[in-house]
């Protein structure tokens, strides 16, 4: 009878093995994310990219609020932005910006900036930030002042 209990018994998978089934698919699955997405350089890129397209935006926004011209200054050797109300960030060290815009609309020498007036329009321009290949370019229309976020290859 023993046996045959013995014989019928069915081994199931343990907690464990279950826990460690799971663990194998999540790092996989984070080494395919990174693969996929250009690995810890190409998130710092995004993220920066995303960062400074948001701030635009945000120097739009307060362009129109308040009914005041206001400005982005971005300066590419110090890897710093400048937004208005105290809004200011540093870009990563390994990411390269390059600043194509109206030189009338500049801060100071070496800075780029983009103007914002007051119905929205600006001075227009293009933020290109990358590292190696990769890029990403922030393109601000002088016309209606919109600020888009659009991959590119890197200017040379």
């Amino acid at each position: 009878m023993s046996a045959r209990a013995s014989s019928r018994r069915v081994r199931g998978v343990s907690l464990v093995e279950m826990l460690l089934v799971v663990a194998l698919f999540a790092v996989a699955s984070l080494l395919a994310a990174a693969a996929m997405t250009g690995g810890f350089r190409g998130m710092q890129l995004r993220s920066a990219a995303k960062e400074v397209a948001s701030q635009l935006r945000y120097t739009r926004a307060q362009a129109l609020a308040t009914g005041e011209p206001q400005r982005f200054v971005i300066d590419p050797q110090a890897h710093r932005w400048e937004a208005p109300n105290g809004r200011h960030g540093e870009i990563p060290e390994a990411v390269g910006i390059r600043f194509t815009g109206a030189r009338e609309a500049q801060a100071a020498e070496g800075q780029g900036a983009v103007l914002f007036f007051r119905d929205g329009a600006a001075t227009g321009g293009r933020i290109q930030l990358s590292i190696e290949q990769a890029a990403w370019n922030i393109d601000v229309a002088w016309l209606t002042g919109e600020v888009r976020l659009r991959r590119a290859e890197a200017e040379r």
